[in-house]
Order: C-alpha cells, then sequence, then structure tokens
C-alpha cells in the first residue's frame, strides 16, 4: 500500500519534471524541431529532446543540483524593482542584464527575453515568471 502510495508521488512528480522540463527546452528550441543549439556541448552541435529529457529528469529526481527557493528568487527580483511594482520593463531588465554582475551575451539575454517578456505589456511580471521556473520539490 505504501509503496504504491510512493509510486503514484514518484509518478506525479516525473510527470511535473517532464513538463517543466519540455517548456524549458521549447524556450530554446527556436527552430521547433525538437532539438537545441548547444555546440560548446555536444560534438553534433545540438541536442535532442529525446536525449536531454531522460538525463535532466534522472537529475532532478536525484537532487544533484538544488534549486534555489522561490523566496530567494522573489527577493533577487524585488531588489530590482524597489517600487515593488511586481514586474520589470524589458528596457530595466536589458540593462541589468547588460550593466550589472557577468552580463549576458546578445543570445542570452535574446532567450532570456524571449521566455521572460510578455509581449503585451513589453515587461515580466516576475512573480509568475518564478513561477514558471520553479520546481517544486515537495
Amino acid at each position: 500500500m505504501a509503496d504504491d502510495r510512493d509510486r503514484d508521488g514518484t509518478e506525479l512528480a516525473v510527470a511535473e519534471f517532464h513538463r517543466k522540463i519540455k517548456e524549458a527546452f521549447e524556450v530554446f528550441d527556436h527552430e521547433s524541431n525538437s532539438t537545441v543549439d548547444v555546440e560548446e556541448e555536444e560534438p553534433t552541435g545540438y541536442i535532442r529532446f529525446e536525449k536531454f529529457l531522460p538525463v535532466m529528469t534522472e537529475v532532478l529526481l536525484e537532487r544533484r543540483y538544488r534549486p534555489i527557493p522561490e523566496d530567494i528568487l522573489l527577493r533577487a527580483f524585488e531588489v530590482l524593482d524597489p517600487a515593488k511594482r511586481g514586474f520589470l520593463t524589458k528596457d530595466e531588465l536589458i540593462k541589468y542584464m547588460t550593466e550589472e554582475g557577468e552580463p549576458f551575451s546578445q543570445e542570452e539575454m535574446e532567450e532570456m527575453l524571449s521566455a521572460a517578456i510578455d509581449p503585451e505589456s513589453n515587461s515580466i511580471n516576475y512573480k509568475d515568471y518564478i513561477t514558471m521556473m520553479v520546481i517544486d520539490e515537495n
């Protein structure tokens, strides 16, 4: 009985991991062909989703890398938003990504913006963005 509950919980976790991994992968799959450019990592210059999914699932299930807690990510965004509006404009985000800390390359910045910026408001609602990025560990 407990084994069934554990297995059901693991299956739900795996399904949630697969959904989040697919969402993240699709952000970088610019040609919508289930591949992502990873020239520096793979001799072929790309990785297929079918190869990426099981590896990432295993990494997440084994908890090899501890995710940054959602509240810490929120505080980091709030530092950039002293007025506590709940969003950053595209221009503000570009400024922070290029002038603060380790600057993003143009390609990294474009990929981040394509995933983060709401085209209607031309801003990032960072609470929604954090929710999209975070995988619940419970």
